[in-house]
């Protein structure tokens, strides 16, 4: 069913965040908390740093109404540079890869896209964009 959620990024206090979210919502997490260290290395990277594979990849925590906020640590060492702004993003989570390329392909027109859509080793659709207003979106169209 498709979905929309919240996705917020932080450097390295994701999992104290969520906690914190946690226990304001009295909800408990979608899945474990996958870890960096668990993601397979783009080829030509350096290897993680130890204190980096246990960086929160991604964590989901439904709040109220349907809604999930979902997080990551986006770490200058792993070549993010978070400001406000580009902490958030709007998560869409289409029906379709259909769907998911027809909004991503209406939304990324005249904006940038930062991260093509691509079958994820995760199993999923896989894309982001900032829209020609500043709007960063992300799409993950689940495996059927």
């Amino acid at each position: 069913m498709a979905s929309v959620s919240t996705y917020l990024n932080f450097n390295r206090n994701t999992e104290t965040a969520f906690n914190f979210y946690k226990s304001v919502f009295g909800t408990e997490f979608v899945g474990p908390i996958m870890r960096m260290g668990e993601a397979p290395a783009p080829e030509g990277a350096p290897p993680l740093s130890e204190e980096d594979k246990n960086l929160v990849m991604h964590v989901a925590l439904p709040t109220i109404g349907g809604h999930q906020l979902m997080g990551t640590d986006a770490a200058e060492s792993m070549g993010f540079k978070l400001n406000m702004g580009n902490n958030i993003h709007i998560n869409l989570s289409p029906d379709s890869k259909e769907e998911t390329d027809k909004l991503f392909a209406a939304l990324s027109a005249g904006g940038m896209v930062t991260m093509p859509l691509e079958d994820q080793f995760w199993g999923d659709y896989f894309g982001s964009c900032t829209d020609k207003f500043g709007v960063h979106w992300m799409f993950n169209c689940p495996a059927k």
